[in-house]
């Protein structure tokens, strides 16, 4: 099922008991899915000492694994609509099972529109947490070739463009010089949002995203749908129809549009687990354990760990 090809999709169906499915169990408190690895994450403001950005609090938290199976990192950018971030089942509790996994993890705190900030910020942060990782390799003892990214939601927009704007260089426009390649080597967009576009657009991250300028011109430029044919490295999508907050048809277009552009992926859609999952205590993680059941093989078959 997973055997990984130059332009192919697979999509898979899966079905779970509605009566195993609580809608608000995401929102509960934070997962301790994985409390036996204790690790504590080291924490670095990704704007210090770069001039007319460090008063930005911008971060990236590494969590270590206590043992490594992989030479491969993965950044972890949480979700929000744009606006606020799951810091906690969206992004620690990715962490620990990624380190679980012997697999090195950042969690990018990245600049929203509820602390003021629309485009470019969100794409300027992901840059710079490629282009640190990339350029401290050595340091995290992971492999600079190996760097991939995961959001969820907003933050599946987020990874999305930072695969497909990788040639548009957000650092240098700011003074950052780098030699990095700032194009993620996978990506791992969950129920993200993806189109700008009516109806199936989420208003929401549209408004946080771009701010006062909706034309159909940055709904276009932004629809990531249409800009499928700029990635260039394998992609792990997953969404469910019963989603209330992101429309799936964003993860069916996508994969339609990947589809077109020759992208190799992965598309599994799901009929009931709506939206905000994440990694966090909640049935739909305890039911269908997505992590370890689909997205470790594929992280396998594309080389990222053993």
């Amino acid at each position: 099922m997973f055997g990984m090809k130059k332009n192919y999709s697979i999509v898979a169906i899966f079905f779970m008991a509605a009566a195993a499915f609580c809608p608000r169990a995401f929102c509960a408190t934070p997962s301790s899915e994985y409390p036996m690895l204790k690790i504590k994450p080291v924490r670095q403001k990704i704007w210090k000492g770069v001039p007319g950005m460090e008063q930005y609090s911008s971060r990236l938290d590494w969590y270590k694994p206590l043992s490594k199976s992989s030479d491969a990192a993965v950044i972890v950018c949480p979700g929000g609509s744009y606006h606020h971030l799951g810091m906690y089942h969206e992004g620690k509790d990715v962490a620990l099972w990624l380190c679980s996994k012997g697999i090195s993890a950042f969690v990018l705190k990245y600049r929203v529109s509820g602390n003021g900030f629309h485009h470019p910020a969100m794409l300027q942060d992901i840059q710079r947490a490629i282009q640190i990782v990339r350029e401290n390799a050595d340091h995290y003892g992971i492999n600079a070739q190996k760097v991939g990214a995961a959001g969820f939601s907003a933050g599946g927009h987020l990874v999305l463009m930072a695969a497909e704007f990788s040639g548009q260089d957000e650092l240098l426009k700011i003074g950052v010089e780098h030699s990095a390649p700032l194009g993620p080597n996978f990506i791992i967009p969950i129920y993200p949002v993806v189109s700008m576009q009516d109806p199936i657009a989420h208003v929401r991250s549209r408004k946080s995203l771009l701010g006062d300028d909706q034309s159909q011109e940055r709904r276009d430029e932004f629809s990531m749908e249409l800009h499928a044919d700029r990635i260039n490295c394998p992609v792990f999508l997953l969404a469910n129809k019963d989603d209330r907050t992101v429309d799936w048809r964003n993860s069916d277009e996508m994969d339609k549009a990947m589809g077109r552009a020759g992208v190799s992926h992965i598309f599994i859609l799901g009929e009931k687990g709506d939206h905000g999952f994440g990694m966090g205590n909640n049935d739909f993680v305890h039911t269908t354990k997505w992590n370890d059941q689909w997205l470790l093989p594929w992280l396998k078959e594309i080389g990222m760990t053993d």
